[in-house]
């Protein structure tokens, strides 16, 4: 049997993702065969493996510092909110419908735990080491009968555990000896050692911190963790939009992303967020709006009720004034979806609104169904129309993860071919654009393809064309994601190994690491 380390927190947001990221790469960096893992996943940030199921991003992220293809294995259970306390649960890749919090954690959470049991015999069977993290924390008495993330799944494997505080927040020390406290004798026996986590300043100065803790819990403290800036990783969920602020403000180029109520796949955009000469920044009210270059509308979990939104909240009228003065507008799946004439929901797939109007800007209409599509793409792009000039790119990876159906009008042109999904060849086009007119005279563009300014020279071609707009001179390709991500898993895994006693995570794992 495998060996096992799992990283519980005692909050929500205090670094559990990415130290069990650091782990992943570490130990890949030992040339052990090593997989992360999480029972459960809360998030609308989601991804789409090769064979088409959806998981949660922070374990594609440490699947990739493992140097592994994501898997559903990695993360059986997502539950993606939906609002009024509500959310599609997720079961090993495949939507089996929405549960209230109720329905879920009294009725449904105990029966996925067989979903769990099985991935973990897997992933036991087939790699030396499993990296897991919990949710939240272990010490919700309101949901300890029902958890299925953090202390039944280290109970199951007898897996030890490592405790994770945010020193960064206030209240660190409390919240390791208050969680400790909460647990039961076995729970708190099989945790092995503590960390604390975000530190900024002069690590000596924690010392009698250190010595306190380790005197009250009789617990290790393996290291603290200082806190890193712009580590360049996928974030999990919408709690890191609060961190999220625009490289440099005095960058040429401003892109504002609108932040809606159910945003989802927020990483859509830090690639763009990254570049030398973008501000990019989020959007939750019309006030913050400002003179933006560009603006997105991102996806979505509810299309419908965060459509409604941007019409309660004025942000709709700030934006058609932005695109009628000729700004220009981009849409990606949900966001996509808001663009066109009509979205219907006749079996209330998303929410009670069988009827709402689009934002019109272009010329389709969507009907939602109860079926969701998940497949990885490959496109390309064919001659797309934007700000004068021509877009044009080779090899765009991708994934498309919406549900519904969009029919265009006769005129309607498709910038996208997608010749590949899955890795089986097809043809299919996709997208949706209308050039600047007289009432509109913004450029409009609309996409189902997730992913699609991580491709360097398409994001470079947009960002020049913006450029031109403003009399800017075009650069060239400033960076390459898939090796800037490979140098983040690295600078990552230094500064863990670094700030950890790894030989006494070796002892505590029951094996020499190092």
């Amino acid at each position: 049997m495998s060996n096992a380390i799992m990283l519980m927190g005692t909050s929500s947001h205090v670094g559990k993702s990415i130290i069990t990221t650091a782990l992943c790469r570490i130990f890949h960096q030992q040339g052990r065969k090593v997989v992360p893992f999480k029972a459960q996943n809360m998030a609308l940030n989601s991804y789409v493996t090769r064979d088409g199921k959806e998981m949660g991003r922070a374990q594609v992220a440490q699947a990739e510092a493992a140097g592994l293809e994501p898997m559903v294995d990695m993360n059986p259970v997502l539950l993606k909110p939906t609002g009024n306390s509500c959310s599609q649960v997720v079961l090993m890749g495949k939507p089996i419908g929405n549960m209230s919090a109720r329905e879920y954690h009294k009725g449904y959470s105990l029966k996925a735990f067989d979903a769990v049991k099985e991935s973990l015999g897997r992933l036991q069977a087939e790699y030396d080491t499993v990296v897991i993290e919990g949710a939240g924390s272990p010490a919700e008495v309101n949901l300890k009968a029902n958890d299925i993330v953090n202390m039944r799944v280290a109970k199951y494997l007898q897996a030890p555990v490592l405790l994770i505080a945010d020193i960064d927040r206030g209240g660190a020390l409390a919240a390791l000896v208050g969680t400790l406290e909460l647990l039961d004798e076995e729970e708190r026996n099989l945790v092995k050692g503590l960390i604390i986590n975000k530190f900024r300043g002069d690590v000596s100065l924690l010392t009698p911190a250190i010595e306190f803790l380790e005197q009250k819990t009789g617990k290790p403290v393996l290291g603290v963790v200082p806190h890193v800036e712009a580590l360049g990783i996928d974030d999990e969920d919408s709690v890191s939009l609060e961190e999220k602020h625009p490289v440099s403000l005095d960058a040429p180029i401003k892109i504002a992303v609108i932040q809606t109520p159910k945003l989802s796949n927020f990483t859509d955009f830090d690639s763009l967020a990254a570049e030398p000469d973008v501000s990019l920044y989020y959007v939750s009210n019309k006030e913050e709006l400002g003179e933006p270059d560009m603006i997105i509308l991102p996806g979505s979990k509810n299309t419908t009720e965060d459509l409604i939104h941007l019409r309660e909240t004025g942000i709709a009228t700030a934006i058609a004034d932005k695109v009628a003065a000729g700004t220009p507008l981009w849409g990606i799946c949900g966001g996509y979806q808001m663009l066109g004439t009509a979205v219907h929901d006749p079996e209330h797939t998303e929410s009670e609104h069988e009827d709402i109007e689009g934002l019109g800007y272009l010329d389709m209409e969507t009907t939602f169904a109860a079926q969701k599509r998940t497949t990885q793409v490959t496109a390309d792009c064919i001659q797309l129309p934007f700000l004068g000039q021509v877009l044009t790119a080779q090899d765009m990876p991708g994934y498309e993860i919406h549900m519904g159906k969009t029919k265009f009008g006769p005129a309607v042109p498709h910038p996208f071919h997608i010749r590949a999904k899955a890795a089986q060849e097809v043809d299919n086009w996709d997208g949706a654009v209308a050039q600047g007119t007289e009432g509109h005279k913004g450029d409009v563009v609309g996409t189902y393809i997730h992913g699609i300014f991580d491709h360097d020279d398409f994001r470079r071609q947009v960002i020049n064309a913006l450029r031109g707009r403003k009399g800017l001179a075009p650069l060239a390709v400033q960076r390459n994601v898939r090796a800037e991500k490979e140098k983040a898993y690295n600078h990552l895994a230094a500064v863990v190994r670094e700030s950890l006693d790894m030989e006494k995570l070796s002892e505590i794992m029951g094996e020499k690491l190092c």
